[in-house]
C-alpha cells in the first residue's frame, strides 16, 4: 500500500506531473498579477507568463516559475512594453473616435465600422504577437510579420484563440453578481491557464524554427558549442531569429541571432502564396 501511494504521488506519475504543471501555472499567474499592478508593465508581464509556459512545454515540465518569469520579464521588457503602450494609445484613440462617430450621425457614423474592423485586426495580431515575442528574438516589425504568418499557417486555431482570450473576459464583466468569484479565479490561475492554452496551441507551429532542447529544456549544442536547429522540413517557413537572449528559451541576453533552417527564397515564396 505504501509503495502504491508513493508511486501515485511521485513526480514521474501522471498525478505528480499534473500537480507540478498546476503549481507552475499558479506560481506564474501570481507573478503576472503582481507585475501587472503598474499597468504599463502588463505587456512585459504577459510575455513573461508565456515564456514560462513555453519553457514548461518544451522541457520535462519541472522548473522554477518565479525564476523563469523574471527571466522572461527581463528579456522581453523593452519590446513588450513598447507594443503594449502603442496598443493602449490606439485603443483610447479608437474609443473616442467611435463615440464621435456615433454621436455625429449621418455618413460620419458609418466610419465606426472600419474603426471596429481595425480594432478586431489589432486584437488578432496582438494575441499571436506576444507568444511569438516570447519564443523568438527579432525586431518588432519582424515579429508582427511572423505573427501574421502563424495566423495564416493554421487559420483554424484563430477562432479557438479568440474564444479563450475574449469570452472569459466578456463573461467576467457581464456577470456582476459573481464578479468576486471571477476575480479570485483570475488572480489564482486564470491568466496562467489561458497562457498555457496559447502555448500548447502555438508551440507545434513554433517548434520547427526553434533550437533543439533536451528533456530539461536546455539547449542541445553541437561540437562547436552552437545550438542545434531541427532538420529542414519539406515546406517553407517564416524567417525568424532566436539569439542567446531569446525570451522563450533562455534567461541570458548575449550572443548572435541565428537564421531558421529554411532559405530566404523559400520563405518569400511561401509568404507570397499566403498574400503577405
Amino acid at each position: 500500500m505504501h509503495e502504491l501511494l508513493s508511486s501515485f504521488l511521485s513526480n514521474d506519475s501522471s498525478f505528480g506531473k499534473l500537480m507540478t504543471r498546476l503549481g507552475i501555472i499558479i506560481g506564474a499567474n501570481l507573478m503576472f498579477v503582481l507585475f501587472s499592478l503598474p499597468l504599463v508593465t502588463a505587456g512585459a508581464a504577459w510575455a513573461a507568463l508565456l515564456h514560462v509556459m513555453l519553457k514548461t512545454l518544451r522541457g520535462d515540465g519541472v522548473l522554477n516559475p518565479f525564476k523563469q518569469f523574471w527571466a522572461g520579464f527581463r528579456g522581453n521588457f523593452r519590446q513588450a512594453t513598447i507594443v503594449w503602450i502603442a496598443v493602449l494609445a490606439l485603443a483610447v484613440f479608437g474609443y473616442f473616435d467611435m463615440r464621435i462617430c456615433m454621436q455625429a450621425g449621418g455618413w460620419i457614423a458609418g466610419l465606426r465600422y472600419p474603426i471596429a474592423g481595425f480594432g478586431i485586426l489589432m486584437v488578432i495580431i496582438l494575441i499571436y504577437l506576444y507568444p511569438t515575442m516570447a519564443a523568438f528574438e527579432d525586431t518588432i516589425p519582424g515579429l508582427i510579420r511572423s505573427s501574421i504568418y502563424f495566423v495564416m499557417r493554421r487559420p483554424w486555431k484563430l477562432p479557438v484563440m479568440l474564444f479563450f482570450h475574449v469570452f472569459p473576459l466578456y463573461l467576467t464583466y457581464t456577470d456582476a453578481q459573481t464578479l468576486p468569484l471571477y476575480a479570485f479565479l483570475w488572480c489564482f490561475f486564470g491568466y496562467g491557464a489561458i497562457a498555457m492554452l496559447s502555448a500548447s496551441l502555438l508551440l507545434p507551429e513554433f517548434r520547427p524554427f526553434l533550437p533543439l532542447v533536451d528533456i530539461c529544456g536546455d539547449f542541445v549544442l553541437d561540437e562547436n558549442g552552437q545550438k542545434q536547429k531541427p532538420e529542414p522540413a519539406g515546406n517553407g517557413s517564416v524567417r525568424t531569429q532566436e539569439g542567446e537572449g531569446s525570451a522563450a528559451m533562455d534567461s541570458e541576453m548575449a550572443g548572435p541571432a541565428q537564421e531558421s533552417a529554411k532559405t530566404e527564397a523559400q520563405i518569400r515564396e511561401e509568404m507570397k502564396r499566403l498574400g503577405m
